[in-house]
């Protein structure tokens, strides 16, 4: 029987049948390639770099350990016009090899008849590369001569002098113009249809937009500028075009022409109905009411707004607890809860001497030296801290039941009479852990003495002392605050004591009571803020009664 000679053949060896490829060492080398989305020759070279954001920001997209941020890269078709759409790029791993492929021409031969020969190289291997995906978005041309298109020019080229020179254009409300005023760049940023490529459309969808174009009218005028900053989500997302509920259609006229428009107006936004305040160093002060709060005049409770305005009358400036406790429980929780009321006859120092005072309209205490015995004297109590409840106590006790009940105990908790005497101080009685006082409801013989002395008076008000001069309002505040710590520990102190508590030498040696340390700031002025050395002087204190046998207090 003869053999197959198919089966010998099947026998042989499968490597003399399928020879492997020789292997080639690759070069430790990395490269980076970028697929750049356009034609480039080698003279346009430098153009494509510039056009991704220059080789600074190449090698910042490629460097080693690079953020998400910095691995961003962008093409701009259009860098010189910084409302240009960017097209997003991403760098993405890859495991490519470069080759470099040689290509030498030479004569046919019988042996050879093609007319090239190629060689290939293996350069090395390309662990990253920038890839584009996203399709150029519609470009847009704004008016070159607006106001908004030479302020983000200006600021692209660091211009100060472009940037000093922008002003806010007035709003003519001109949203549409007629069309036969089209000029200028600007005109490319509204869509016009007549100048669609024909050989996208059919002949008589051309025909249908040229005559729509040449019908209109009126065009937009909107001035819808592009983002200077794209995003980078190429998929659009399900917005529905919902209206906004917030924003109604209102009807206004103008105060000159007496013509009616309608604008879109947000029902829903913040209105500013506390009092105007201003800051010491602001030159005027407000002589009526902000225009929002003066619209509510006539839903306000007039009793009490006419019982304000007599207060204000008799006293220009106040404090609030000096104004709530001229008014019953019931009414100050109104005035309270309506911040109308007081803007609409009052204004607030922000800082200064009169801090957190309500002063009457037209009423500039810093131009009357008679306003220095409403100036405010306020210094925090250690024994009576003020301590913000935690988050998730305030979200157990928000309820509607126990906020009620707050709001209708909360001027319950105390007496009539109290509440009459709350802002004042006479030095025997204490009717609140906190001390804040106009000058004029000390009533203490010793302090009003030294308050109503005309010859601490200056010339011209201070931003930090007011009328006074320094030394005596100094003196007045130790006092003060001695007294009102000595009550705090139960006991009152004696004018002997107090009169050597102002003595300069016996500062430092004796404590005017424990204090809080505060910081001796511009913006806490006018709170009576002890001085570094006397802070330094307490510590020492109360480090050396530490030391101390445990005694008696004060007679």
């Amino acid at each position: 029987m003869s053999e197959n000679p198919l089966s010998s053949s099947s026998s042989a060896p499968a490597e003399s049948r399928h020879p492997t490829a020789p292997e080639r060492a690759l070069s430790h080398r990395p490269y980076f390639s970028v697929e750049y989305p356009g034609y480039v020759q080698d003279s346009s070279v430098p153009k494509a770099v510039a056009s991704l954001g220059g080789q600074q920001s190449i090698d910042s997209a490629f460097s080693r350990g690079a953020t998400k941020t910095d691995s961003l890269i962008e093409l701009n078709l259009r860098p010189d016009n910084p409302f240009s759409h960017p097209v997003p790029g991403d760098v993405v791993s890859t495991d490519n090899i470069l080759l470099k492929v040689v290509k030498r021409k030479r004569a046919p031969t019988a042996e050879d008849p093609s007319e090239a020969h190629f060689t290939v190289e293996a350069v090395g291997v390309i662990p990253k590369t920038v890839r584009f995906r996203s399709m150029a978005d519609y470009q847009y041309q704004p008016d070159r001569e607006d106001p908004i298109h030479k302020l983000r020019v200006g600021m692209q080229n660091l211009d100060t002098e472009a940037i000093l020179r922008y002003r806010i254009p007035e709003e003519k409300e001109d949203y549409q113009v007629p069309a036969a005023n089209r000029s200028g760049d600007g005109a490319d940023m509204q869509v016009d249809h007549a100048l669609i490529d024909p050989s996208l459309v059919s002949l008589s969808e051309a025909q249908a937009l040229s005559s729509n174009a040449a019908s209109s009218s009126m065009r937009s005028n909107l001035r819808l500028f592009p983002p200077t900053i794209f995003s980078r989500q190429s998929i659009p997302q399900n917005y529905n075009y919902k209206a906004n509920p917030a924003s109604i259609v209102t009807t206004v006229v103008d105060d000159d022409t007496g013509e009616e428009k309608k604008r879109l107006v947000n029902r829903m936004r913040w209105k500013g109905y506390g009092p105007t305040t201003i800051l010491y160093t602001d030159t005027e002060v407000p002589t009526k009411p902000p225009q929002s709060a003066t619209t509510k005049r006539p839903e306000m409770h007039q009793p009490t707004l006419a019982k304000l305005e007599e207060l204000f009358k008799q006293r220009p400036v106040w404090t609030r607890v000096a104004l709530f406790s001229q008014f019953s429980g019931p009414e100050a929780r109104e005035i309270q809860n309506t911040k109308t009321l007081l803007s609409l006859v009052s204004y607030v120092f922000s800082d200064g001497p009169w801090r957190d005072t309500m002063v009457v309209f037209g009423y500039d205490p810093r131009k009357d030296p008679a306003a220095r015995i409403y100036q405010r004297m306020y210094f925090r109590n250690l024994n009576h801290p003020i301590e913000r409840v935690s988050v998730m106590s305030r979200r157990q006790d928000r309820t509607a039941e126990n906020a009620q009940l707050r709001a209708a105990n909360q001027w319950s908790l105390e007496s009539e009479a109290d509440r009459k005497l709350s802002h004042t101080f006479d030095g025997k009685t204490l009717t609140k852990d906190t001390a804040s006082f106009q000058l004029c409801d000390i009533t203490d013989p010793l302090l009003k003495g030294m308050i109503e002395d005309p010859s601490v008076v200056r010339e011209t008000c201070h931003e930090k002392h007011g009328w006074y001069v320094a030394a005596p309002l100094e003196r007045i505040k130790n006092i003060l605050r001695h007294k009102f710590f000595a009550l705090l520990e139960g006991y009152q102190a004696t004018d002997e004591e107090c009169l050597l508590i102002g003595n300069e030498k016996e500062e430092k040696t004796i404590p005017t009571t424990k204090s809080i340390k505060t910081s001796w700031s511009k913006h806490n002025r006018a709170k009576g803020a002890q001085r570094p050395e006397e802070l330094a002087a307490v510590r020492l204190r109360a480090a050396l009664q530490k030391k101390e046998p445990t005694g008696s207090g004060p007679s």
